[in-house]
């Protein structure tokens, strides 16, 4: 069958061309540049209200497990990128589908670490997590963040806040 030119472009611009492995359409649906550990599922993220682009946006990936929520060396792993004033984006590597809890925190002079400031130990960093849960007194519930990763190039945006 042949297929007019801009039916097969329409077709590739939607995701919708099938085409032999191998192929130039097969490819452009293959993982993208992800950061982390490789795997063959991916989520996109767009992090909002970054306020410059200075140092990194750093990604934490946690497992639906709350022993291990928000404990030293409790993450899958931990990613970053660079900044990008506004919205940074990118996409995240995960292990498999499932249920994970994301936080990400906006690493200004990029030092590695969370910065923290005050008597009670509050993140003078930009924070936020997967879901976006409101923050009143302490960090949110393992529950109130976890996100359903079922198939690879899904999208969600978190924003991030300065306390």
């Amino acid at each position: 069958m042949i297929v007019p030119k801009w039916r097969r472009a329409l077709a590739i611009a939607l995701g919708l061309f099938v085409a032999p492995p191998g192929s130039l359409a097969t490819m452009a649906h293959a993982a993208p540049a992800c950061i982390g550990p490789a795997s063959d599922t991916w989520i996109n993220i767009t992090v909002d209200r970054v306020r410059n682009s200075k140092g990194l946006i750093t990604a934490t990936l946690y497992t639906n497990d709350p022993k291990r929520f928000l404990v030293k060396n409790g993450s899958l792993y931990v990613a970053s990128t660079p900044a990008s004033a506004g919205q940074t984006r990118f996409c995240l590597f995960v292990p498999h589908p499932g249920s994970y809890a994301i936080a990400i925190y906006h690493d200004e002079d990029s030092s590695g670490t969370l910065n923290r400031g005050g008597l009670f130990g509050i993140p003078s960093e930009a924070v936020g997590f997967s879901n976006n849960p409101t923050i009143f007194f302490g960090p949110p519930s393992l529950r109130s963040v976890l996100v359903n990763i079922e198939h690879p190039n899904q999208f969600i945006t978190i924003g991030v806040k300065k306390f």
